[in-house]
């Protein structure tokens, strides 16, 4: 698999997350020096999921980031472009309705889900406006979306050495732990290009979303976005 560029075309990071799908939550714990648990307890608190919601998790890679929502006892609908992440998937979590989708044309009616949530994906979708207008249109009216996207840390010494980090350190653990470490040499460099935070809360405002807002964790190297579709 010859490593995705940021143009971000739809079936080379398709491909690169087939080939990382086994060990992909163990990688990111790894990476993260096991903030990513943290990071799925903060974001399940955000969207709030009540018994006999509709909640849409996209790019849920195997669903792990799901369970929290059916676990509140929400109608969870995992949905991820990577058919080797969602047959990963479906084998740990066979009680699931993991459904494939591009975010950009999503396989949904209109306003149909109560939450949309969307960890550590919007990053590598290729239109990010077009699918953030996509999440809209099947959200309900009085809906609401939350985003967990890596960030930009607010403080400059944090910033440096995260930024050291993803330069020099990311890639030798990656070929330690991971299957397929020029994926994450992509992902770095994918992080290092995104939006900072008020960047894409004006991006959820301009498709369509109200009352944006975003709370940071681990001081900004993960940012929460939140808004509500009127």
């Amino acid at each position: 698999m010859t490593r995705a560029s940021l143009d971000k075309q739809p079936h080379e990071v398709a491909s690169m997350f087939d080939d990382v799908a086994a060990k992909y939550d163990l990688t990111n714990d790894v990476l993260s020096l096991g903030q990513t648990r943290l990071w799925r307890k903060a974001v399940a608190r955000a969207v709030d999921a009540g018994p006999g919601e509709y909640v849409l998790d996209l790019a849920a890679g195997t669903a792990t980031s799901s369970l929290p929502f059916a676990e509140a006892g929400a109608v969870v609908v995992p949905c991820d472009f990577s058919l080797g992440m969602l047959r990963e998937g479906k084998r740990r979590h066979p009680e699931l309705p993991l459904t494939a989708g591009d975010a950009t044309r999503l396989p949904f009616a209109d306003a149909v889900f109560d939450a949309v949530t969307i960890s550590f994906g919007l990053r590598n979708v290729h239109d990010t406006d077009a699918a953030l207008r996509e999440l809209l249109r099947v959200t309900k009216p009085g809906g609401r979306v939350v985003i967990c996207e890596f960030s930009h840390p607010v403080w400059a010494p944090l910033r440096t050495l995260y930024t050291e980090y993803l330069m020099r350190a990311l890639p030798p653990v990656a070929t330690a732990v991971s299957s397929n470490p020029d994926a994450y040499v992509y992902l770095a460099d994918s992080i290092r290009a995104w939006p900072d935070q008020p960047a894409l809360a004006a991006r959820l405002q301009s498709a369509g979303w109200s009352s944006v807002a975003w709370r940071n964790l681990t001081g900004g190297i993960v940012a929460l976005h939140r808004g509500v579709r009127k």
